[in-house]
């Protein structure tokens, strides 16, 4: 027998990470293992986030990681990146959770905030004395947030907010959210309101009985009349470009993110053809097993290279929205078919959580669907290679 070569020494960017990326990843990665692995397979039988971590979480600095100042880590994109991979080789809804709170309500309120909102909000979710979340989808206007029918109307200093959000994560366990509606006395412009938990006709009803991100926790943003102060309003934000350059933010996290995930099913088939004896051999001496393997090592070689590279271009500021659609596009649907095809190397225990793959592989069905549906950043790619729009 041969010597096993790991996973790392194929895909082979060690020698491209500085010190400091390579500590961010490390400190998670064994922060993930000895913290969040022996919880996760009860959080997920329960539908419940261990809400004990977020302090530790906190001080591992991943809330708003990329940002600088008011009390973020200010790493670099690439750093983050490989941190959310670490966080998502645990649970994507772990890496849910920090994905929402740094770059769907840290991220919106330091770019379209003013200082005041800053210093108020943001070094109370840098430590996770505050959780966020980020209401944009509508029952009626999911791949076209245009079609939002959520209001604030002006009335003296306040704005009066009417509308409902859906498939919100951490809307049942946040103290604020993010709020997009069209303003009524302004044209219909969508502008961004943040709303505290506490304040009339805000109510955040989970979903239940959901088969996928069951560690995270999901739910509405119901609207009734909501009375928000005019100082809530995000002042530099205006139209519809404010909320999508916010998911732009996210995507790029989960374009790394799932290869995690993708890289804890490759491993976990892995050791168990080595392990599992069947006809007097490890079923990983099978040709079979071993094309699959490939397949899934190529796939994530792959990913992590794109994800490396549009990683350094995002640090250099020269990063495109349709770049980071062909990030999340590729990266999910290869992590999504890897868990697919670790489910199946596994046989029937495949479908039990005595392992992580099956976990994985339902989860990746609500990655595959949000932040832009695969067939939405598929039209947006070849709107911007044709230019011509296949949505109209």
């Amino acid at each position: 027998m041969s010597e096993r070569m790991r996973l790392e020494s194929l895909i082979g960017i060690e020698h491209l990470l500085s010190p400091e990326e390579k500590a961010a990843r490390d400190s998670v990665r064994h922060w993930v293992d000895e913290r969040f692995r022996p919880r996760v397979t009860a959080a997920h039988r329960n539908a419940q986030f261990p809400m004990e971590l977020i302090g530790e979480l906190a001080d591992l600095g991943v809330f708003g990681a990329n940002l600088t100042g008011f009390g973020c880590a200010g790493m670099s994109n690439v750093a983050y990146g490989l941190v959310l991979q670490e966080l998502e080789r645990g649970d994507s809804g772990l890496r849910s959770l920090c994905s929402v709170q740094g770059s769907l309500v840290m991220y919106p309120i330091l770019s379209f905030g003013d200082e005041a909102q800053r210093q108020k909000w943001l070094p109370e979710l840098a430590a996770g004395r505050l959780v966020g979340c980020y209401g944009l989808t509508e029952p009626n206007a999911g791949s076209d947030p245009s079609a939002m029918r959520t209001t604030a109307t002006k009335d003296g200093d306040l704005y009066v907010l009417d509308g409902s959000k859906t498939w919100i994560t951490n809307s049942p366990i946040a103290d604020i959210a993010v709020v997009w509606a069209k303003v009524t006395d302004e044209n219909d412009t969508v502008r961004g309101f943040v709303v505290e938990r506490g304040t009339q006709g805000f109510e955040t009803p989970e979903i239940k009985d959901k088969l996928s991100l069951r560690v995270s926790p999901t739910g509405e943003i119901q609207l009734n009349e909501c009375r928000v102060p005019a100082t809530h309003l995000l002042p530099h934000s205006r139209g519809l470009k404010s909320p999508l350059n916010c998911l732009t933010q996210a995507r790029f996290g989960i374009g790394w993110g799932v290869m995690g995930a993708a890289t804890d099913c490759f491993e976990t088939v892995l050791d168990y053809g080595l392990d599992r004896i069947q006809f007097d051999k490890p079923i990983a001496s099978f040709q079979m097993y071993q094309e699959k393997l490939a397949t899934m090592a190529t796939a994530i070689t792959t990913g992590q290279l794109l994800a490396l590279h549009y990683g350094r271009l995002k640090d250099a500021d020269r990063l495109s929205h349709v770049q980071v659609s062909i990030l999340k596009r590729n990266n999910v649907a290869a992590a999504r078919d890897i868990a697919r095809t670790a489910r199946g190397m596994l046989g029937a225990v495949g479908v039990s959580d005595a392992y992580s793959v099956m976990r994985h592989m339902m989860n990746l069905e609500s990655v595959y669907t949000y932040e832009g549906t695969h067939e939405v950043h598929t039209l947006g790619i070849g709107r911007a290679l044709t230019g011509i729009s296949a949505f109209e």
